[in-house]
């Protein structure tokens, strides 16, 4: 299944699944009517709110239990072609009867850097002031997440060198801690794409204590989406093609089979830390980042550029970078003080 959140037209947030069309299944919705349907339940409300509930995260902590559910009831819906669920609401979406949103909010993303080679290679031969070694682990701020074709802000009095970054991410299926890296495939619920966009200068300055974080976790800095496919989809992560757009032009592309450290070792070995279902984690990004590139400020992200981020097998994550006088309706604080100093 793709799986998607969205808001529909009363902006409720639902969770859905896509059809081979593009249409969107309403999956909590589906569930209730295959229970009333398959079932005969004369509770089917209450039980689809328990198997199919409509958050994301809580889908995943329900596991197999509740993905299994979710795929009988999008399966079902498919096959009926019905209309209106259970309750009369309509279960069939189109992509411009709704806003996508971020497929999931995890309560922890584990963010992994410094996994591909080629990525090292690259910032060797541009003089970066760290090497980018396999591996690296931080959190990354699950409040800056957005979704497919939300904007990214411009926080021009933070940063002149924004950056982007092309990963693929798991999501984890059920809790734990303490496991193998064969274990670790019991764990994955999903892949989905990451856009880690960096501010490269605050970086620099950062890595001189040698740990960096702000300059990744800023507010919008981490798109994800476009939705999550599940693991039984993709029978084998490392064998993706991964690519890079900005305003067309491709500038990384790649593929998923040049990971350092493949997924099963990367997940299992930030397990001590313990997970919970829903938790997100990347696999790191390929070359071909501006900051690493022959003209870098030709190449740092600018105000009106669109972004695509495309992985074999699951999609294109697609976001636009806006200033913050566009988002927010006035400059910053800091910048308008500045400029009345001048």
């Amino acid at each position: 299944m793709r799986l998607i959140t969205f808001l529909n037209s009363t902006r409720q947030s639902r969770i859905g699944a896509m059809t081979p069309e593009s249409r969107i299944v309403d999956l909590n919705s589906a569930c209730a009517l295959y229970l009333r349907d398959i079932e005969n339940e004369n509770a089917y409300q209450r039980l689809a709110d328990a198997l199919v509930p409509s958050n994301m995260r809580a889908l995943f902590e329900g596991g197999d239990t509740s993905l299994e559910a979710a795929r009988k009831a999008f399966d079902h819906a498919v096959e009926q072609e019905s209309p209106n669920g259970a309750n009369g609401e309509p279960i069939f979406f189109s992509l411009n009867e709704i806003t996508q949103k971020a497929p999931i909010i995890p309560k922890k993303f584990f963010h992994t850097a410094g996994n591909f080679r080629e990525h090292h290679e690259e910032a060797s031969k541009a003089g970066f002031s760290h090497p980018v070694l396999p591996w690296i682990v931080f959190f990354q701020n699950t409040d800056a997440i957005i979704g497919h074709d939300e904007a990214v802000i411009y926080p021009e009095h933070l940063t002149q060198e924004l950056d982007y970054e092309l990963e693929l991410a798991v999501v984890l299926k059920k809790s734990g801690k303490h496991f193998t890296p064969e274990e670790a495939r019991d764990y994955i619920g999903g892949y989905l794409i990451f856009n880690d966009i960096t501010a490269r200068d605050i970086q620099r300055r950062e890595m001189k204590s040698g740990v960096f974080s702000f300059c990744k976790g800023i507010d919008t800095f981490c798109p994800l989406g476009p939705w999550i496919v599940t693991a039984d989809e993709i029978t084998n992560p490392h064998n993706l093609a991964m690519e890079l757009r900005i305003n067309g032009e491709s500038r990384q592309r790649s593929h998923s089979s040049k990971m350092s450290v493949k997924i099963p070792e990367i997940v299992s070995h930030y397990s001590p830390m313990g997970y919970s279902a829903g938790d997100v984690v990347s696999t790191g990004t390929v070359s071909g980042v501006a900051a690493f590139s022959g003209d870098p400020k030709a190449w740092y992200l600018k105000v009106g550029d669109v972004m695509e981020c495309e992985i074999e097998n699951i999609g294109i994550l697609r976001n636009h970078v806006i200033s913050w006088q566009e988002a927010y309706g006035e400059k910053p604080a800091a910048l308008a003080t500045q400029e009345a100093l001048k």
